[in-house]
């Protein structure tokens, strides 16, 4: 890759940067991705999108699928950047301009030397991931039909750039959310009602489940309308939950709604217990992460074992349908993700892009080859 070239990825993550979308809203980030793609006389799939952009590269009956997710999230920028959001309390604070950035290098690398691959390379930029629709968007549209792999790419700000991690099995957590609302009787508190409540979900996973299971439930806002001491009013509050064991996901969501309905009860109150799952467990297949391992140490990566990962990830849904991984690439952001003063390095995108233009060059000789057989299943 020429330093023209990496210049060209830098200038077009600035450009996605200074106008960013919120998830479903992407219609500007859409143009401008199939602009530049089609600009590199790179061919467009026709799937039945209102945004995001699927691409295709090479010939031939072997498949596989690069990710890159490229929604914004509503957070006001604090960087002081030249480049900073022109979209007034919208940015990416997530760095999926970085990560559209590193697939359309990727891209670029694999369309110069086109006529060799063994096989077709369908590159997904994904929309809406920031609220966990746009997977399963593009997965009812049909963009994995015929793939046999997918890898995608997160950025990890506490990664120095040069690093890379990722894990065989359970990688990121499912993210689920629960609102419970608070109907008192007559002359009782719904505030202390839903504080009682709180207190016994809290204490829920620690007591009822074995502390060394990866979960978390944490209440993160709540809500009162009492107009005097002796109104009795509704309280209502909301959470999430994250886990890395779908026994687990299903046994908590159980025990809290029992938890609820049992503490309201016992003051003679009502409490209502809604669920609203989120993106699953995102589980990597053992022997792509495995490879995805060995060919970013071929590519010059410090690699290791990540750790288990509590954020949520739409990926995962892919991983349902067809077996890949799921990577993190060091970014080295003195601010973590979704904080207006994060700030990647952009070092990375260069690295990044022809590390997934070897992975997908290797993977798909692999497969040609169909050798192990078992990548194929």
């Amino acid at each position: 890759m020429t330093h023209e070239s990496e210049q060209q990825l830098i200038d077009w993550r600035r450009e996605l940067h200074s106008w960013p979308e919120l998830s479903g809203q992407e219609v500007e980030t859409t143009a401008r991705l199939r602009r530049w793609l089609q600009q590199a006389d790179i061919r467009l799939a026709d799937y039945p999108l209102e945004t995001g952009v699927v691409a295709e590269v090479g010939q031939g009956n072997t498949l596989i699928a690069l990710r890159a997710d490229i929604d914004a999230l509503p957070v006001h920028e604090a960087t002081g950047l030249s480049y900073r959001s022109r979209n007034s309390g919208v940015m990416h604070a997530c760095g999926h301009d970085i990560h559209s950035a590193v697939m359309l290098g990727a891209a670029l690398q694999l369309k110069a030397q086109e006529d060799r691959l063994p096989g077709r390379v369908r590159l997904l930029f994904q929309p809406a991931e920031e609220n966990a629709t746009g997977a399963r968007r593009l997965i009812g549209a049909g963009v994995l039909a015929n793939v046999q792999a997918i890898f995608g790419m997160h950025n990890e700000p506490s990664l120095p750039v040069g690093h890379f991690a990722t894990r065989a099995g359970a990688f990121y957590a499912n993210a689920d959310k629960f609102v419970v609302r608070v109907q008192p009787a007559p002359g009782s508190d719904s505030i202390l009602i839903a504080s009682q409540i709180i207190q016994a979900l809290q204490s829920l996973t620690s007591r009822s489940f074995n502390t060394l299971d990866s979960l978390v439930l944490s209440v993160t806002r709540i809500t009162a309308q009492k107009a005097s001491p002796a109104d009795a009013g509704e309280a209502e509050f909301g959470g999430t939950v994250r886990t890395h064991d779908a026994q687990v996901r299903a046994g908590l969501a159980q025990r809290a709604q029992q938890i609820a309905e049992a503490v309201a009860a016992a003051s003679g109150a009502r409490a209502t217990f809604s669920w609203h799952p989120g993106p699953p467990v995102l589980i990597n297949d053992a022997r792509w992460a495995q490879f995805a391992s060995e060919v970013a140490q071929q590519a010059g990566y410090q690699v290791q074992t990540a750790e288990l990962h509590l954020g949520g990830e739409d990926f995962a849904y892919y991983l349902q349908h067809v077996p890949g991984a799921f990577v993190s690439i060091g970014s080295a952001s003195a601010f973590g993700l979704h904080h207006g003063g994060f700030n990647p390095d952009e070092a990375l995108i260069a690295p990044a892009a022809r590390y997934f233009s070897q992975l997908a060059q290797q993977a798909l000789q692999q497969l040609a080859a169909r050798c192990p057989d078992s990548l194929l299943n």
